[in-house]
């Protein structure tokens, strides 16, 4: 799956009190942001949207049919009419 970016924004200071103490820790900020992130989509996001992106993220292209092709095959029937009219 292609992962993006999320940027914030937070005062000075208390990143830097965060960052030293989750490093007494040996806990690493962005690893506990990510499941932080993970929670909220846990949280917010339907089941059903969850399983169907999921289901996406298993599908490869070459499986799926290109949708080009399926607009070629509706545009053929409507060809029809108009060679009768000619």
């Amino acid at each position: 799956m292609k992962k993006d970016d999320v940027t914030i924004q937070m005062d000075a200071e208390k990143l830097r009190a965060v960052k030293r103490y989750m490093e007494k820790k040996n806990a690493d900020l962005e690893q506990e942001l990510g499941d932080a992130l993970q929670k909220l989509y846990e949280k917010y996001v339907p089941s059903a949207v969850r399983e169907y992106i999921d289901e996406g993220c298993e599908d490869t292209p070459s499986t799926a049919p290109p949708k080009k092709q399926k607009e070629k095959n509706k545009a053929t029937p409507a060809a029809s009419p108009q060679q009768d009219a000619v």
